[in-house]
């Protein structure tokens, strides 16, 4: 699996013949491209509808959108998408196969407003589990597994039913602080998650988000956990 940060809360993930294109976002200064810089991927995921989450979505309408029906609903009016996985997107608990992955999607705490001239609920804000094998209650050591957490605060699901059930080797946690965790509580996720690999995002987007991530080192080897913290460069690809 290889995992591509653009900056901000976008990744590009791929796993076997399948590209994902979580939360498209290229206004940041993280990343040199722009949204045409990229090929259409297969799928398009949205943890959310704020506008530093979708921005972007509709230069890749041909893909295949996966997102809460209510903001699939959204952009299909606003950015033009045919195709939603399920035909109307999926929901929080659900297991959608998208090509070679399998995409799991989990609550986030955070809000879900779009403020338009009509202001849209876009349903709950949510994060996906992106694995290589469908999981199941039964361990599987071969699996490859990557949670992108979405935009949230510290939650104990984290360590009650993602870490435990849905096992991810990597996470990209959000440590930018004021809007989502800052990086002593994504500390303590990547240790309640057990990940082998903490990746952080959300940061120095904007002023008030603007954060060192050897912090965020820091407060993961203070809370005991092993997760090595891989702070990657806009554009930068890890493989997983």
């Amino acid at each position: 699996m290889e995992l591509t940060w653009h900056g901000h809360s976008t990744w590009h993930v791929t796993v076997g013949s399948t590209d994902l294109l979580i939360d498209p976002f290229f206004d940041n200064p993280k990343t040199d491209l722009e949204a045409d810089d990229l090929e259409t991927p297969d799928y398009v995921l949205l943890t959310h509808g704020h506008a530093d989450h979708i921005a972007d979505a509709g230069a890749f309408s041909d893909a295949t959108l996966v997102a809460t029906p209510e903001l699939v609903s959204y952009c299909q009016d606003e950015f033009g998408f045919e195709d939603a996985v399920g035909g109307m997107g999926m929901n929080i608990g659900g297991t959608v196969e998208c090509g070679d992955a399998f995409v799991t999607m989990h609550r986030a705490d955070h809000t879900n407003g779009i403020m338009s001239e009509y202001d849209v609920d876009a349903g709950m804000p949510t994060g996906f589990v992106v694995s290589n094998t469908k999981p199941t209650q039964v361990a599987d050591e071969e699996s490859t597994t990557f949670y992108h957490a979405g935009d949230t605060g510290l939650m104990t699901e984290m360590r009650e039913v993602i870490g435990p059930y849905l096992e991810p080797d990597a996470a990209a946690l959000p440590i930018g602080d004021h809007f989502t965790m800052g990086p002593w509580q994504a500390a303590i996720a990547a240790d309640w998650l057990d990940v082998d690999y903490a990746l952080p995002m959300h940061y120095d987007t904007f002023p008030p988000i603007e954060q060192d991530p050897d912090d965020f080192a820091r407060e993961v080897k203070a809370t005991g956990s092993s997760a090595e913290v891989v702070a990657l460069e806009g554009d930068e690809t890890f493989d997983l």
